[in-house]
């Protein structure tokens, strides 16, 4: 009897898995024996590559390293170097430049190359330079920066004899005093702490010798906007100036801006003229006509002005030599006056 029972609760339970199977054939979902069994990620050796070679990987004292930043402190930065021991800075090793800051300047993520100090600092880490790896690399990048004539970013730090000091690529270089600025210099110290742009115009690695030009930038900038001007001015327009100078073939105007004009010696006067000083002086106003602007110079006419201006009424011309403050009288005795014959 007990055996039955189980019989026909086994037959039961089979009937109701058989009734589930159809009704959910029927729905059209898929059936439970079809779902596949979820597959298990397999790891293969190439997952460890990286892995392997960086336990391979010889690493010697005096090697440059390149890393990630992976943290920062007032001390040191921590460096992720894709090996199997993280590579440390301190903070004394980071850079020379007085205004560095360990903690302003260098950031999580950054990009460091270091040279390798030792391989253990007793604590499993590799000890790096920063400094050191920037005095062997930096000489390589400032003699393409001077190749390329690259302007360059630098912050000045501190006033010595006839110049300034600031640091490119982790390398004291010099600023002559006479390179600071277009105009001459008389306080040095207000450059301290200002941020400038440069230009490097020598570089000798076995002197240890950088130099830098804030100057030659300036004037290339300058030299930019005046072209600039003068692009804009169109033959034909009429302008004012002053007379700065006299050479044997012409004239220098001062248009004022920074612009200045050259009236070359058969463009001053109708009259020929063996030299300018016959009818101009160094401070005369004057008016020319421009010409051309070729090769950015501007060439001027004082001629062109006179031959296009209009001439004045004669009649204006009469009455003001013979005005003396008396009426002109029109009849013959007047006009006889003054015959002597």
């Amino acid at each position: 009897m007990e055996t039955e029972i189980k019989t026909n609760i086994g037959e039961t339970e089979v009937k109701k898995e058989a009734a589930a199977g159809t009704q959910t054939a029927d729905s059209g979902s898929i059936a439970p024996e079809a779902v596949a069994a979820p597959t298990e990620a397999v790891e293969t050796m190439a997952d460890y590559d990286k892995e392997l070679e960086a336990s391979f990987r010889k690493i010697n004292e005096g090697d440059i390293l390149s890393g990630t930043v992976i943290h920062v402190s007032e001390e040191e930065v921590t460096l992720d170097l894709n090996y199997y021991a993280p590579g440390i800075i301190k903070a004394a090793d980071m850079s020379k430049d007085p205004s560095f800051s360990i903690v302003n300047d260098v950031h999580v993520g950054d990009k460091i190359e270091g040279t390798v100090i030792k391989r253990d600092d007793g604590a499993g880490n590799i000890l790096l330079s920063c400094a050191e790896a920037k005095e062997v690399l930096g000489w390589d990048k400032l003699a393409a920066y001077l190749e390329e004539k690259t302007i360059l970013s630098v912050k000045i730090s501190e006033v010595v004899n006839k110049g300034v000091v600031a640091y490119l690529e982790g390398i004291r270089g010099f600023i002559p005093a006479s390179h600071l600025a277009l105009e001459y210099v008389e306080d040095l110290s207000t450059f301290v702490g200002q941020t400038m742009d440069v230009r490097v115009i020598t570089v000798e690695k076995e002197k240890k010798k950088l130099v830098l030009s804030a100057r030659d930038v300036l004037r290339e900038r300058e030299a930019e906007k005046l072209n600039q001007k003068i692009a804009m001015l169109s033959p034909g327009t009429v302008l004012e100036g002053k007379v700065e100078s006299l050479m044997p073939y012409g004239a220098f105007v001062d248009l004022g801006g920074g612009l200045s004009g050259l009236v070359h010696i058969s463009q001053i006067s109708q009259k020929r003229i063996k030299n300018p000083s016959e009818v101009l002086k160094v401070g005369d106003t004057v008016k020319a006509r421009v010409l051309n602007t070729n090769n950015n110079k501007i060439s001027l006419s004082m001629k062109a002005v006179e031959e296009n201006a209009e001439p004045e009424p004669i009649e204006e011309k009469v009455a003001a030599q013979y005005s003396s403050g008396r009426s002109v009288g029109t009849s013959l005795g007047d006009l006889l006056k003054g015959l002597k014959l």
